[in-house]
């Protein structure tokens, strides 16, 4: 008997240990969210073809359209013809990063309009996320150079709510929790 009842308290806290966890998780997810839905990574983070641009999320002024690899459906209407390696120095000017494009087509990872449930799970499944494991989700985040770039938008943008040290140590937090999603 005295068993039974030390196996049930083992298990309670064993229990007990794994909803926290998962808590922590979904709390990390929470913050995620914040950045992904923000006007860095929404407006290209799309689930059509036209990305936006702006604060506002407006539609992009030059009426550009997603290519098979991102980088533009039209010959002579690619992102580099206007977006190069690096931010131009004035307000509002196209922006930049080294390889800049939208997601491509066969995985555009788009998540506006999804709640943050849905977002999550559209995070972790490779199918939606461009066919990328939780450990390179971290390194995605760590060191894409369009992913930085939402850090320092240039003049004239707002930056994600977080800062990006703390981002990824959130995305760390979440993976490490088992990517758990919000209800």
């Amino acid at each position: 008997m005295k068993q039974i009842e030390v196996l049930l308290v083992v298990f309670a806290f064993s229990a007990a240990g794994q909803d926290t966890q998962k808590e922590n998780g979904i709390r990390a997810f929470r913050e995620i969210a914040s950045v992904l839905t923000s006007p860095r990574c929404i407006n290209c983070h799309i689930p059509g073809n036209s990305p936006l641009q702006g604060d506002h999320a407006q539609i992009h002024n030059m009426e550009v359209m997603r290519g098979t690899d991102g980088k533009g459906g039209s010959p002579t209407m690619h992102c580099s013809n206007c977006h190069q390696e690096a931010n131009v120095a004035a307000p509002h000017a196209p922006p930049g990063a080294e390889g800049w494009r939208l997601p491509s087509a066969a995985t555009p990872m788009a998540w506006q309009g999804l709640t943050v449930s849905q977002v999550c799970q559209a995070l972790k499944d490779p199918a939606t996320n461009g066919k990328r494991s939780l450990q390179d989700l971290i390194e995605h985040v760590t060191t894409d150079k369009i992913v930085n770039w939402g850090w320092n938008p240039g003049p004239g943008r707002t930056p994600p709510p977080l800062s990006h040290e703390r981002f990824v140590e959130r995305v760390s937090e979440w993976v490490a929790a088992g990517a758990p999603c919000p209800e």
